[in-house]
């Protein structure tokens, strides 16, 4: 049975997709960008901020869940220039208390809203 997670301190969804969803124990997040959630603007034009806006929209949605970062197993990043990759690492390790999840990255051609980065993870809970 799946359960449709949602927060209202994240951004609403952009299309036809759920902020996240639990299966069993294991809750998958939709990819989040750097968008203000009252707004629905970008942070700002940088990486670096809007890579930190969107683990903040992560965060919230994984607070909806009943869980933190310290849940996230596995996440994938998102980039519209890989040149910005260690730019992006500088904020996103700051997240993390102990043990990083598992994690891939790329350079893709476009993404939603010309964002400079997406990040999508997933959970596990206990």
């Amino acid at each position: 049975m799946k359960t449709i997670i949602s927060s209202p301190n994240a951004p609403a969804a952009l299309g036809p997709y759920s902020q996240a969803v639990r299966v069993g124990n294991t809750i998958y997040l939709s990819g989040s960008l750097g968008l203000i959630p009252s707004t629905g603007a970008f942070i700002s034009e940088n990486v670096e901020d809007q890579t930190k806006q969107a683990m903040i929209n992560i965060g919230e949605v994984l607070k909806a869940a009943g869980c933190t970062y310290d849940n996230i197993v596995k996440s994938t990043v998102l980039l519209a220039d890989i040149n910005d990759f260690q730019k992006m690492n500088e904020v996103y390790k700051t997240f993390f208390t102990k043990d990083f999840p598992a994690r891939s990255a790329f350079q893709v051609a476009n993404l939603p809203k010309a964002a400079r980065v997406e990040i999508e993870v997933i959970a596990h809970v206990e």
